[in-house]
Parts: C-alpha cells; structure tokens; sequence
C-alpha cells in the first residue's frame, strides 16, 4: 500500500519530469513564433542594415519571422537593458557591438550586471577601423604620424566622433602605446569629424570601416593604417599597425548576438549554426562587403574568454588615460 507521502513525492516527481520534457521539447522546436532582434542603436546606422540583413536571412531559414526593434540611447546601454529584462526563452536576442559590451560599461553606470545579464551566441562579424589623414598631408605611414607628433607635442589634433565611443578609445590607445600628446578635438558624430579631416581642421581621425569606404576610393582621406591584426579585404594595400612598428595594437569593431542569461544552451548553439550559414548565403556576403562588414563567426563556447579578455582591455585603457562621457 503506497502511503500519502510516497504518493505526493511521486507526483511532484511525475509533475517536475513532465515539466522538463515540455521545456525540452519547446526547445527542440524553437523557433515557433517569431524571434525579436534587439538593436541598441538607431535606424538606418551600419549595425542596424547588418541586423536587418541577417535578420532577414535567418527568417527564410528557419521559417519564422524575426523583427527588428530599435531601442537605442545611452551608448546603447537602453537596448541592452531590455534584453536583460526579457525572459530567456530564445525569443529576445540582440545584435550588440563591443562599445556596448566591453566599453560602457567602465564609462557609465549600468541598471544590469554586464558580466551576468547576458548569455553569448557568439561573434557574427567585424568592422575594421583606419587610421586616416586628408589627402594633402604630408603623412604616408604611422611612423610618419609619430614623428611629426613627438617633434611638438600637443600641437597635433585628432578629431573625436564621440567621448568613449569606440573609435575615440582606439584613438587613446594608439595614442598610449605610442607616447604621444596629441590634442583632442571634439565633434557631434562621425561625420564632422570625418569632414573635419578632410578640410585640415583636425590632424587625423580612427574611424570605422562602414563610415570612410567612400572616401578611401574616391582618394579625399589616405588610410595609413587599418586596426586589425591583419591585412583586410576591404582595403589590402593598407598596412597593419603591427606591421608600422605596434605589434599589439588590435581594435575591431566587433558585432556579437546576446541573450537574457539562461537561455537554453540548445537555442543558443542552434541560433549560432544559423547565423553562420545565412552569413555564408552568396547574396548576403555580398551585401556585407557593400557594407563594409567581414564575417566572424565564432561558436558561443569562446564568447566568456572573449568578454573577459576585451573588459579587462578597455578597463584599464580607461582608467590609465582618465577617460570619461562628457
């Protein structure tokens, strides 16, 4: 004779199995319903046409609808709060790049515990920055830059799109590792300051692929240098700093795919298979280079390293150089 006890633990033992059966069947199914992309930076911007056009591609492939919304301000910091916000059942993910990830949150402070909000789908592609000069300076190489820079310090300039954007730190660390004093003019944007260059009202600019293609081809700014550790495709005539005398000095302007911590392990691995396979459609690489964009996919497994390694980075860039959001 089974006693009321046994019988109350074999039903919440019955209760709990059926309940990891149906989690894991739902997870086996996902997606089932549509799956929002969270972009934490405005319409028509380069991060937000690369979610779209994933975004798309990945609505062919796995039959579901996946919209995009835009919830940006605050570094994008708003975005990403939302998402931590969300409950983790595969149906919030976020399209988010390094400034937000690793970068923010050692400028600003955060309503979310940026080391645990967030599970990793890993990295989905990059865009390089270039050091770049008007086509009337004299500057040919980085040497050059250091040379001019360290005969009067303080007298060159560089033009700031941004405090604590991304380029702006690639800037200071540049400036850093080479010992230079340079003067920081400050502009509302990437544009201005890319137009300040261009007309000799600031010495140099770092700027993001996707923002200075144009000029590179059409000759206005001179590229001396490109951020990544190796030659890109996008440009392959313009040497690395490593080979122009830094051999640590890496930036990219990662885009990675996030979601609300907890999310199931098999949603993420099998979100991060799709995005590498609709990164590999001929049509959607092709967009990518238009957009100045290179494909980078990595598995989730090597996002905590990454994370880790990049805050640590840009944590003590940060602090060494006194930087702060104005």
């Amino acid at each position: 004779m089974i006693g009321r006890r046994s019988f109350g633990i074999a039903t919440l033992g019955m209760a709990a199995a059926l309940t990891t059966s149906r989690g894991a069947a739902a997870e086996e199914a996902w997606p089932i319903r549509p799956v929002t992309v969270v972009v934490p930076w405005g319409p028509g911007g380069s991060t937000d046409t690369f979610a779209r056009l994933l975004a798309a591609r990945l609505s062919t492939d796995l039959g579901k609808p996946f919209p995009i919304d835009n919830r940006f301000g605050a570094n994008g910091t708003i975005g990403f709060a939302s998402v931590a916000r969300s409950r983790p059942d595969g149906y919030t993910v976020m399209v988010a790049t390094i400034s937000t990830y690793a970068m923010a949150p050692h400028l600003l402070q955060l309503p979310y515990d940026n080391a645990t909000a967030f599970a990793g789908m890993g990295l989905l592609a990059q865009m390089p920055m270039f050091m770049v000069v008007s086509k009337s300076s004299p500057i040919r190489t980085v040497a050059d830059y250091v040379a001019l820079a360290k005969k009067s310090p303080g007298r060159e300039t560089y033009a700031n799109s941004g405090s604590g954007s991304s380029t702006h730190l690639a800037t200071e660390l540049f400036l850093q590792q080479a010992g230079l004093q340079v003067t920081e003019v400050g502009y509302r944007g990437g544009a201005p300051a890319t137009q300040a260059v261009m007309n000799g009202e600031a010495g140099m600019q770092f700027v993001v692929s996707s923002g200075v293609m144009g000029f590179l081809q059409s000759g206005d700014l001179r590229a001396i240098a490109v951020t990544t550790r190796e030659r890109t495709p996008l440009a392959p005539d313009v040497p690395t700093f490593a080979e122009s005398g830094f051999p640590e000095y890496e930036v990219v302007e990662d885009l990675a795919m996030l979601a609300p911590a907890g999310t199931p392990a098999l949603i993420v691995e099998r979100l991060n298979a799709a995005c590498a396979k609709a990164l590999q459609a001929p049509e959607v690489a092709e967009r990518m280079t238009s957009l100045a964009v290179t494909p980078r996919i990595r598995p989730a497994s090597e996002w905590p390293p990454y994370l880790t390694a990049e805050n640590a980075k840009w944590r003590d860039l940060i602090k060494s150089r006194g930087i702060s959001i104005q």
